[in-house]
């Protein structure tokens, strides 16, 4: 032990008060640790009760975050910090993920911009403090591992939880972004779209694609061409909402929850029904009821970046040779739309793929008849299988 000299005598330096105790008492009689190559200190050792260790620690904890980023810890103080403006904000899209209103999916992506937040910013910062500067850098982390599309996504939920702390109350004023806190252009945009290639397959591809599949993934390949399916239309789609008899599916978008009817190809209500009687017997509530059940017997619904649908797509893309950038199973559905565009019965179309219709015709429009929804599935199934059909 070593002393120090003080005016109230010599003070014996004192141990860590345990074996992973973040600070090293300093000579200069405080509480210390080195951060990026810079000394700072947390209260003074000497003179403290139990050698004050803990309010040193309570302090090192709250600016942590900004020291270990190398900024400069702001005075906590009365407002809102990061911290509480998250899990408020967390806690709001919770409720409405418990209510149905949210899917778990959204949620897990805004818990990770909330991430990113607060490795940013920190926990202890005030909202109020923040400058656009701030904003700026973490545009620049976002953008370190994100393409176009992926930032501007990222961005604008950067956007919803801030904007949350006005709308809810909890801010005087709006937080000003900034100039440097803007989406990418839309000559960026074009420029990655181009660099990535088109989102569609040939006719053939889809053959060979469809001839290599397993029973479930040729359903799905077929629900995406034939109904513009997307990966969790596939994997959320009830047996209730096929009807293999008449040859028509009515089933609302599980992501916008809008109506969609579709009729049928032959070879597609095939291919259900032999992914319905081939199907492993369901080991998960959820699954009973669905058309696709995995190996193992659970949804094909997963909550993680890791699709099942889209890796096992890429799996058989590869093995039959498909190997263009920017393909995936996603793109049957930009297939179908660009396909039944030629029919020009857009009204039919959009109802066929659940998209919102918001012209001013949509609000007179009462119904949209079967034989023209029937008329844009035929022309896409004759565009894929090189048939005339007769539509009378």
């Amino acid at each position: 032990m070593t002393g120090q000299s003080t005016q109230s005598g010599t003070v014996a330096k004192p141990k860590k008060p345990y074996r992973d105790f973040p600070l090293f008492p300093h000579a200069t009689g405080r509480w210390a640790k080195k951060i990026r190559g810079k000394t700072h200190y947390f209260g003074y050792w000497r003179d403290q009760p139990g050698n004050g260790w803990q309010a040193a620690l309570d302090l090192y904890t709250d600016q942590r975050d900004d020291l270990h980023a190398g900024r400069t810890p702001r005075v906590t103080g009365d407002g809102l910090t990061v911290k509480d403006l998250l899990n408020r904000f967390l806690t709001w899209k919770k409720d409405l993920v418990d209510s149905d209103e949210l899917s778990p999916r959204t949620f897990r992506d805004y818990k990770d911009v909330c991430d990113r937040i607060v490795v940013a910013f920190g926990r202890s910062r005030l909202v109020e403090d923040l400058a656009t500067s701030d904003f700026e850098c973490l545009r620049r982390g976002i953008a370190k591992d994100r393409g176009p599309v992926a930032i501007g996504n990222e961005m604008q939920r950067v956007r919803c939880v801030f904007n949350h702390a006005y709308e809810a109350g909890l801010l005087d004023k709006p937080v000003r972004f900034g100039p440097g806190f803007k989406r990418p252009s839309k000559k960026t945009m074009r420029k990655e779209r181009h660099r990535n290639g088109k989102k569609e397959f040939s006719a053939g591809e889809i053959h060979v694609t469809h001839d290599g599949a397993s029973v479930p993934l040729r359903a799905m390949i077929l629900l995406g061409i034939n109904a513009a399916f997307g990966n969790a239309d596939c994997a959320t789609l009830p047996i209730s909402a096929v009807d293999l008899e008449s040859g028509w599916l009515h089933y609302p978008r599980p992501k916008t929850g809008i109506e969609r009817r579709c009729p049928l190809w032959p070879e597609t209500i095939g291919a259900i029904e032999s992914a319905i009687s081939n199907r492993p017997k369901p080991k998960e509530e959820v699954a009973v009821q669905l058309v696709f059940v995995t190996k193992r017997g659970s949804s094909w619904q997963k909550d993680t970046p890791d699709n099942p649908i889209s890796n096992e797509m890429r799996k058989l893309l590869n093995s039959v040779g498909i190997t263009r950038r920017g393909l995936n199973f996603y793109g049957l559905r930009h297939t179908f739309r660009t396909v039944a565009d030629e029919t020009l019965d857009f009204p039919a179309i959009n109802l066929i793929m659940g998209h919102a219709d918001q012209s001013m015709a949509s609000h007179y429009r009462e119904r949209i008849s079967d034989k023209r929804l029937q008329a844009v599935v035929d022309h896409v199934r004759c565009w894929l299988f090189g048939e005339a059909i007769d539509v009378r």
